[in-house]
This record gives structure tokens, sequence and C-alpha cells, in this order.
């Protein structure tokens, strides 16, 4: 993935951006319980990766998790940052978390993977194995698809995968899928899918 190509893309869009989605309002209700379910319950910290404008990071706080937000654009840092004092926001990328070995309890990567080639998933999600405790959750929201395909995102290329393909990613990761959501597009979205995975204890 080039880093930088997508900093640049979504600081080009960023404020239209965060009027559109910049809300947890704007997620949609099942994808909203899913996240509850999954990285409110574990003590420890959750890292919000790609996390926008801090929206999520704002809604797992707001549960009681202690949750940290990252993201490339410093746009999006900066209005996190303004919108919600109290939270822990940071420029950052996923490719290298910079924290230590089985740190964390959990980490959401929603919609945020979606512009990583294919062929960089997998150290991508070495690399959340790394920093997860056994035991702790990771939950991705990715476009869903028959196949691994890239799409003309609005931003920047981005890729669809299938759940099975996904589920199949992160096994090789070192984790196991517990649940997943699917919803079907219509005509202003694309077919989604949410999906929890637990990190294995013994890797």
């Amino acid at each position: 993935m080039d880093v930088e190509q997508v900093r640049d893309a979504y600081a080009s869009v960023a404020g239209l951006y965060i009027e559109l989605f910049g809300t947890s309002g704007a997620v949609h209700g099942d994808d909203l319980a899913l996240i509850e379910r999954h990285l409110s319950k574990r003590p420890g910290t959750v890292l919000d990766l790609g996390c926008g404008p801090g929206h999520l990071t704002d809604h797992l706080r707001s549960l009681g998790v202690d949750a940290i937000g990252i993201d490339l654009v410093p746009e999006f840092i900066a209005h996190a940052k303004a919108t919600h004092p109290d939270g822990d926001y940071r420029l950052g990328s996923m490719t290298d978390l910079g924290v230590p070995d089985r740190s964390v309890a959990g980490i959401l990567a929603y919609y945020s993977l979606i512009h990583l080639p294919p062929p960089d998933l997998d150290a991508v999600l070495a690399e959340f194995r790394r920093v997860l405790e056994p035991g702790g959750t990771v939950v991705v929201g990715f476009v869903d698809g028959d196949e691994v395909a890239a799409f003309d995102h609005k931003v920047i290329t981005a890729y669809r995968w299938s759940v099975g393909e996904f589920s199949e990613r992160l096994a090789r990761a070192g984790f196991t899928a517990v649940e997943h959501l699917r919803r079907p597009g219509d005509d202003t979205q694309r077919p989604q899918a949410t999906m929890a995975a637990v990190a294995s204890v013994a890797g």
C-alpha cells in the first residue's frame, strides 16, 4: 500500500468525509451493536485503527472503553481532538503500530483495511496479532463480494473481499472468526460485511 497516496487522497476530501461520516449515527446500528459486544467487555486498551474523524473511538469511550484513535490523516486527527477533547487521538499507521507485543485488548479496523492491496493484508493482520493479547478481539468492516477484487472507491482504489476469504486470512494470522454480519448492497451502498475474530491463545 502506498501510505502517502492514501493519506493525501483522504486529506483532500477530509471536510466532506467528516460531514458525511463523522458521527456514530452514520454507522449502521447492527454494526455498532457488534462492536459493543466484542470490544467493550474485556478490560484493556482498544485501538481504533483508521479512526477517521474519531466518532467510533468516542463511541467506545462512551461505553467505558480505554480507546485510542489512530489515523494517517492529520486533518482527521485534528478534527477528532477538537471535537472530542477528552479522547486520545494519534497520527500513525496500521502497518507499524509502535506498541509492545500483546499489549492491547482489542482492535477496531472499520473499513480502514479496504485500501490494502490483497498481498499486503497478511502483514497488517500479523501486526494486529503481534500487539493483541491472547484472547483479544479484532473487529473489521469491509466491502463484501463473491471474490477479492479492486473497485473504484470515491476516494482511492479499494478492494472487496468475500467473507470466506477474509476469514481464511484471519486464520492464517492466528485469529478465529467468531461472528459476522452481512448486508446486501442498495442504490447508495455496496454490500457490506463486519466480522469479529479472537486471537489464539497459543499464538
